[in-house]
């Protein structure tokens, strides 16, 4: 359940009476339970005791979201057992730690945000149990995926999980987390723009399956966070409680979706590539690198969208050399990957023919998804995000590498491709700070 009326469109997403109007079938939940409310404090034991999970829990949080929250849920919970990760790491070495330290529970009990979640998602899921989560930060829109980011081997996987069975939102807690978490889910919920018409983009071109729903559900909360961004840096609930429906409706989204495409398109992949490359790793946050990352993304979809007339298309150009030395180890995968979404010659040319058949409507379209860079800008300025890679810690050749070559590390078609065939990423990437 959730705090809103009947026709609340959390509500009727989870109890599925959502019919998504471009098939018309019901939307299944992954989700069972959802609770965004002003204050949890005191509930905690009824809101597990609810679910049913089973008399050993294990409650999973890190020192910080132990003292801001995890103490007061175990206390609801007195039989549960406490794991606390004294440097937990998004990586494959921290689930197996979890997965011993709570031992033969009957399910994990998350309590903090994008580190702890991931981790408890993939742990329960080798484990077969189920788990629940409280969020202590607005900072990701992962909470409610199907999907866990793990380093494996110092390379961030994409892992195909459960979501968590239920999920707890304490606006009392959420509003008085880090300005800069908060600053992070902001630049996190920015993505909509450039994930939409880089998915758009592919779907005219390659045909890829491609859906609005997702994006619908998020129009008016989008409005009231980027026109109040800096109320929920400050901790104004209302723009808090917008800002959490927004991150939890993104992630809804890709279970109406059947993908994660909603969520990660171009600006991921520029975000991907600083992690995997990045050493040391500046300890950005990765909703902070994603609104960097829109920023640049939007400014070349804008400035190719602007034009009267189409980029000409030219044939893929595949250094696999140069991939090898880049990328060592991972290379092969990420030469696999964009072997996936090359053009040939001739494919060039059908490209071109249909960009120069299709581009007044195309265009129109495209430009229609988009949010105006100008308002990206104005709502960034007033959340306080980094709007450039050094504002971020990554070096400015580094983060002009990720723009141009983010894009090999997976098979996902956007601007940043469309960029490269056209011979204009390279001169765009060279204007990047």
């Amino acid at each position: 359940m959730t705090d809103g009326g009947a026709d609340d469109v959390l509500d009727a997403l989870l109890r599925g009476r959502f019919v998504d109007p471009a098939t018309g079938t019901r939307f299944a939940s992954p989700v069972g339970t959802l609770r965004i409310a002003d204050d949890l404090d005191g509930a905690y034991g009824d809101l597990v005791g609810g679910l049913r999970l089973g008399r050993r829990l294990a409650i999973v949080a890190d020192p910080i979201t132990w003292e801001v929250l995890g103490r007061r849920v175990a206390a609801g919970i007195p039989d549960a057992h406490a794991v606390i990760l004294r440097q937990p790491r998004a990586d494959t070495e921290t689930v197996e730690e979890v997965r011993r330290a709570a031992g033969r529970v009957d399910a994990l009990i998350a309590v903090g945000a994008g580190t702890i979640n991931d981790v408890c998602k993939v742990a329960a899921f080798r484990d077969q149990r189920r788990y629940a989560l409280f969020a202590t930060a607005p900072s990701m829109n992962g909470y409610l995926t199907s999907v866990a980011t793990i380093m494996l081997r110092g390379v961030p996987h994409a892992m195909a999980v459960r979501a968590p069975c239920a999920a707890f939102f304490d606006l009392a807690v959420l509003a008085r987390a880090p300005q800069r978490m908060i600053r992070a889910g902001i630049g996190q919920c920015l993505a909509r723009s450039t994930a939409q018409v880089d998915w758009l983009l592919a779907h005219h071109l390659w045909g890829h399956a491609y859906t609005d729903t997702p994006f619908e559900l998020l129009a008016e909360d989008e409005d009231l966070v980027l026109e109040h961004a800096d109320g929920a840096v400050a901790g104004d609930r209302s723009i808090v409680a917008a800002l959490v429906r927004l991150l939890v409706l993104a992630g809804l989204g890709t279970a109406l979706a059947g993908s994660t495409h909603p969520l990660a398109m171009g600006e991921s992949l520029i975000s991907d590539y600083i992690d995997l490359m990045a050493s040391p790793h500046p300890g950005s946050l990765h909703g902070e690198q994603i609104g960097v990352a829109v920023w640049t993304v939007a400014r070349l979809q804008a400035s190719i969208l602007a034009r009267d007339e189409p980029p000409a298309i030219g044939a893929t150009w595949i250094d696999e050399e140069t991939m090898r030395q880049r990328f060592g180890p991972l290379a092969q995968e990420c030469i696999k990957a964009l072997k996936r979404k090359a053009i040939d010659g001739r494919g060039a040319e059908q490209i071109s023919s249909k960009l120069a058949m299709d581009w007044p409507r195309l265009r129109a379209r495209l430009r229609a998804a988009m949010l105006p860079p100008t308002r990206i800008e104005r709502a960034m300025q007033a959340a306080g995000l980094p709007m450039t890679a050094e504002a971020l810690g990554v070096p400015r050749e580094l983060y002009r590498d990720a723009v141009r070559h983010g894009r090999e590390l997976r098979d996902r078609y956007g601007i940043l491709d469309l960029a490269a065939d056209a011979g204009i990423l390279h001169a765009f990437a060279e204007q990047e700070r």
